[in-house]
């Protein structure tokens, strides 16, 4: 074999690695009743429910953290993350939450959130100085 017939051969091994990594994660939106109903892994987009109790003790075990989120559609769902409670979670304005449904809880794995830009507050200031 020549040497171009190798290196042909190792792009296409590592082209089928790639595809098969990056296909583990290729989870849907989906919301909570449909989560319920599929039973596999799915993402659900969201917002904090801040007038649900947090509860995060991390005396008592600091990989155990429940809140409530209401999904697109306005569905309200009890969420335990096996993680540490991220730093700004109150201030969050949309949660993407990776896991799964189990009874009447989505057991989340992965959590993202977006949460306000630190320029927001210079940005309103300019704004109101251009009105002058």
């Amino acid at each position: 074999m020549t040497k171009i017939y190798i290196a042909a051969i190792a792009l296409i091994a590592g082209g089928i690695l790639f595809f098969t990594m990056s296909g583990k994660d290729l989870t849907t939106y989906a919301t909570f009743a449909e989560a319920s109903q599929m039973g596999q892994k799915v993402k659900i987009a969201g917002q904090l429910a801040k007038d649900k109790e947090m509860i995060y003790n991390p005396q008592e075990d600091p990989n155990h953290f429940t809140f409530f989120v209401r999904d697109n559609n306005g569905e309200e769902r009890k969420v335990v993350l096996n993680a540490a409670k991220p730093q700004d979670f109150e201030l969050s304005e949309q949660i993407v939450l990776t896991g799964r449904m189990k009874e009447d809880a989505f057991y989340a794995t992965d959590l993202l959130m977006k949460c306000p830009s630190k320029y927001k507050d210079e940005e309103i200031k300019i704004r109101g100085e251009e009105k002058i």
